[in-house]
């Protein structure tokens, strides 16, 4: 910021385990946005580490990174981030491009994915024809088209309603349940969190708390 410095993240440590819902909390500014950009190899940090797979993410080289991450995490983001020159199809297929799945396999398995969040009719929409809550379901079958052994999310329901929101939820825990995959969300959204297993509060780039959610509490005794 100009000439003030300012540190969004200082001498925090996280474990995450591999199959738990982790929903990351705190107030605008408080440094959580920019953790979930570390752990997704988005951002790298001046100083520490960061382990995916136990490998050390933040000193691997960009090329063999894009690779890394392509095959391991899936991203949600809070405006979508469809390509509007494309169908619901095309979005969904477009990370298995990258990781040269055939072309007769991305459409295949692009439309069973959203089939699966209940777009079966609506696979050649182009992003604006879709509303909000259709559009972050077509970004969530693309997040899950790598078959990622991570979802990383960030605020997945901050641009829609409570309705349609609580659905996106559901969706996301469905996925957790069924294919066991390791969901970490970022929200301020205290409903939100409740869906997760575990919950790290973040204030002033420090982790303030970190404890299991009642229902998960609940499950393990």
């Amino acid at each position: 910021m100009g000439k003030t410095e300012v540190h969004a993240l200082r001498g925090l440590s996280l474990e995450i385990s591999p199959g738990v819902f982790v929903a990351i909390m705190g107030a605008s500014g408080s440094g959580k946005s920019t953790l979930l950009n570390m752990i997704g190899c988005l951002d790298f940090p001046t100083k520490g580490k960061v382990y995916l797979k136990g490998k050390d993410i933040s000193r691997m080289p960009e090329s063999q990174l894009a690779q890394f991450r392509g095959k391991i995490l899936g991203f949600v983001f809070q405006e979508f981030n469809l390509l509007p020159n494309l169908n619901a199809t095309q979005n969904v297929m477009l990370p298995m491009i990258f990781q040269k799945v055939p072309s007769a396999e991305r459409k295949e398995k692009a439309e069973r994915l959203l089939e699966l969040v209940g777009l079966k009719e609506r696979i050649n929409h182009q992003p604006s024809e879709l509303s909000g809550g259709e559009r972050q379901r077509v970004a969530l079958a693309r997040a899950f088209s790598n078959d990622p052994e991570v979802i990383i999310a960030d605020e997945p329901t901050g641009n829609l309603d409570s309705v349609t929101g609580a659905k996106i939820m559901e969706f996301l825990t469905d996925f957790h349940k069924k294919q066991g995959k390791t969901m970490v969300v970022v929200t301020h959204d205290p409903k939100i969190a409740n869906y997760a297993e575990e919950t790290v509060s973040i204030k002033d780039g420090q982790i303030v708390e970190n404890h299991l959610t009642a229902k998960e509490y609940l499950w393990k005794h």
